[in-house]
C-alpha cells in the first residue's frame, strides 16, 4: 500500500452559512457601515450573500443573542447601539487569553517556525504598504494563527477564537490604523518568541492586541457622534416643501374669500 498523499496547504473549511451571515454584519456593524437604530431584513442579506433566507436569519438570531440586534415586534431586526466599553472588554479578555498563548508558544518555536513567522510579517508588510486590506487581513489572521498553534493548548485557543468576532476582518479599510498596528507591532512579538522569552512575549502580543481595541473602541465612538450629529442636523435642517408650503398660502386667497361648499 503506497504512501497516503499530503496537501501542500491545508484546506480552509468554509463556515456554516449562518455564521458566514452573522461575520457579514457583524462586520458591517463594527466597521460602521451599519448604523445604530437601521432596520436589517435576512431577505436582504441572503441576497448579498447568496443565500437561503433560512440561514440568514438564523445568521441575525446569532447576533440578538450577542447583543448586536434588537427585533422589535412585527417590524424585525434593528442594529442596536455598540457601547464601546463592552468592546473594551472584549479585547481586554483576548489580551489575557492570546497573550498566555504567546508566552507558552516562545517556550516551544524552534527556528523553523521564527523563520515562517518573518516570512508571513514581510509579506504583511508589503500588503500594508499596497493597501491591500484583504491580503492583510488574510496574513494577520495566518500569523496569529500559527502563533497559537505553537501553544500546543486547543482549549485556550479555541477560547481566544470566540473573541475574534469583534475584530473586523473584511472591512479593514474602514478602521483607521488598524492596518498600520498589524504591521508594526509583530516585529516585537517574533523577537520575543526567537529569544524563548516568555513574559517578553505574553506582553508584547497583549499589548498588540489592546492597542487593535483601542483603535476599534476609536472608531465606534467616532461612528457614534457623526450618527449623533447627522441625526441633530436632519432635525434642524429647513424643509423646502414647509417653505413652499408657506409661500403658497400667503398667495392663495383667505378661506373665507373662497366657496367652502365642497369641503364641508
Amino acid at each position: 500500500m503506497g504512501p497516503k498523499p499530503t496537501r501542500a496547504h491545508p484546506v480552509r473549511r468554509r463556515m456554516r452559512l449562518s455564521d458566514e451571515a452573522a461575520a457579514y454584519v457583524r462586520e458591517r456593524i463594527l466597521a460602521g457601515e451599519l448604523r445604530p437604530g437601521e432596520f436589517i431584513r435576512s431577505e436582504s442579506i441572503a441576497d448579498e450573500l447568496d443565500i437561503s433566507a433560512t440561514p440568514a436569519r438564523e445568521g441575525l438570531l446569532v447576533l440578538q443573542s450577542e447583543g448586536f440586534l434588537r427585533v422589535i415586534p412585527r417590524k424585525g431586526f434593528v442594529i442596536a447601539p455598540l457601547d464601546p466599553q463592552d468592546i473594551n472588554d472584549v479585547f481586554t479578555a483576548q489580551a489575557l487569553l492570546a497573550g498566555e498563548l504567546t508566552a507558552r508558544a516562545a517556550a516551544r518555536a524552534g527556528d523553523s517556525d521564527i523563520h515562517v513567522l518573518n516570512e508571513l510579517q514581510d509579506a504583511l508588510e508589503r500588503a500594508a504598504h499596497d493597501e491591500d486590506f484583504d491580503e492583510v487581513e488574510r496574513i494577520n489572521h495566518s500569523f496569529h494563527r500559527s502563533i497559537f498553534a505553537l501553544a500546543g493548548s486547543p482549549k485556550l485557543q479555541w477560547m481566544v477564537g470566540s473573541t475574534l468576532g469583534y475584530a473586523p476582518r473584511k472591512f479593514f479599510a474602514a478602521i483607521q490604523g488598524w492596518p498600520k498596528a498589524s504591521a508594526q507591532d509583530h516585529r516585537q512579538i517574533i523577537e520575543m518568541l526567537s529569544a524563548g522569552d516568555g513574559d517578553g512575549a505574553r506582553k508584547a502580543m497583549a499589548d498588540h492586541v489592546l492597542e487593535a481595541g483601542r483603535l476599534l473602541t476609536e472608531h465606534i465612538e467616532r461612528v457614534h457622534a457623526e450618527s449623533h450629529a447627522d441625526d441633530v442636523s436632519e432635525d434642524e435642517a429647513p424643509r423646502d416643501d414647509a417653505h413652499e408650503e408657506d409661500a403658497h398660502e400667503e398667495d392663495a386667497p383667505g378661506l373665507d374669500e373662497q366657496d367652502t361648499t365642497e369641503t364641508t
